[in-house]
């Protein structure tokens, strides 16, 4: 897919220097605050570049306004892009650079090709990029890419799944433990552990702007949340056993879940826990999270998950192969 220019001066590369590494260091630490320990070392940086991993980054002209890691992973038996992480600074964050970084990496993890060895002498596997003549030749293709969000943090969930059409199945509890040295990891660091296929009918969707908008406040309109906003701003946990009956859950969570945490952080951990309880007993019972309405009642409104009951692959027929794996 072509990549959109939303900002002129704004281009979208490849790190490659030494310069360009320690810029993403710089980023790193000015976006999550975080102290030395936390850093990703300039070693691996190195290290993770040289092995092949996907350091790609947007460049107002010589500085680097933001970037994205990932590297090669496996799961279910199955090779899969990790994008560890996604940077953007403060003054670009309007500027859809994030989407940006995304629809490269995106790029990226489909030119890459693992050699299963057959069409060169048995050779041992190797993985290369690939060049446009390649594209239909034999060998194993990257068709997934995964990665984990802050489920309480609106802006993120709307552009996994409002813009890029992602699903997930598992939330993870303090993934990187209770709190790291980030001012923004202080209220635990539960994760949604994301899926991409991409090259399925859906992300292609969404890429496209076919948004899901419409259907969901539709079905919105006939569930009660499993959590919700009572007056106050406090979360409301609804009969857990009436709402796993249905097919659908919502879940709903602040708008601006940054802007709790500074002003009443008890309430911002009563966020956590509540839809921490929500997100793991929904999980457990067979539902997967498959869309994100970013506000409701308004534009200050919460936003709200989309919980279905049933087989992610059923959802998405492209992650059949990966379930059968």
């Amino acid at each position: 897919m072509a990549e959109l220019s939303s900002k002129p001066a704004v281009t979208i590369r490849n790190l490659q220097s030494l310069d360009d590494l320690k810029q993403a260091e710089e980023v790193e630490r000015e976006v999550w605050g975080l102290s030395d320990l936390d850093t990703t070392p300039m070693t691996l940086a190195i290290a993770t570049k040289e092995a092949g991993s996907i350091w790609v980054g947007a460049f107002d002209g010589a500085k680097l306004a933001g970037f994205a890691f990932g590297f090669l992973g496996m799961e279910r038996g199955q090779l899969i892009v990790h994008s560890h992480m996604l940077a953007v600074r403060e003054p670009y964050r309007n500027s859809r650079l994030g989407y940006r970084l995304k629809l490269a990496q995106r790029e990226r993890a489909l030119a890459l090709r693992i050699d299963d060895g057959r069409n060169h002498d048995n050779r041992a596997s190797e993985v290369r990029e690939l060049r446009p003549n390649d594209l239909l030749t034999n060998g194993l293709r990257i068709k997934e890419m995964t990665w984990t969000f802050d489920p309480l943090q609106s802006r993120n969930a709307h552009l996994n799944f409002a813009k890029l059409g992602v699903v997930s199945e598992s939330y993870k509890v303090d993934f990187y433990g209770p709190e790291t040295s980030s001012v923004l990891h202080r209220n635990s660091t539960d994760r949604l552990w994301v899926a991409w296929p991409l090259t399925s009918r859906r992300v292609q969707e969404r890429l496209l702007g076919k948004d899901s908008r419409a259907a969901m406040v539709d079905a919105l309109s006939t569930l009660t949340p499993l959590i919700r906003f009572n007056g106050n701003g406090k979360p409301i946990s609804a009969d857990l056993a009436a709402a796993t009956g249905r097919q659908r859950i919502a879940i709903e969570i602040p708008s601006d879940i940054s802007d709790v945490e500074r002003k009443d952080p008890a309430l911002a951990r009563e966020w956590r826990l509540q839809t921490r309880w929500a997100f793991t007993e929904a999980l457990s019972a067979g539902f997967f999270v498959a869309e994100f309405c970013r506000t409701v009642r308004g534009q200050q409104g919460p936003g709200v998950y989309l919980l279905e009951k049933g087989k992610v692959e059923e959802y998405v027929p492209e992650l059949r192969r990966r379930a059968e794996n």
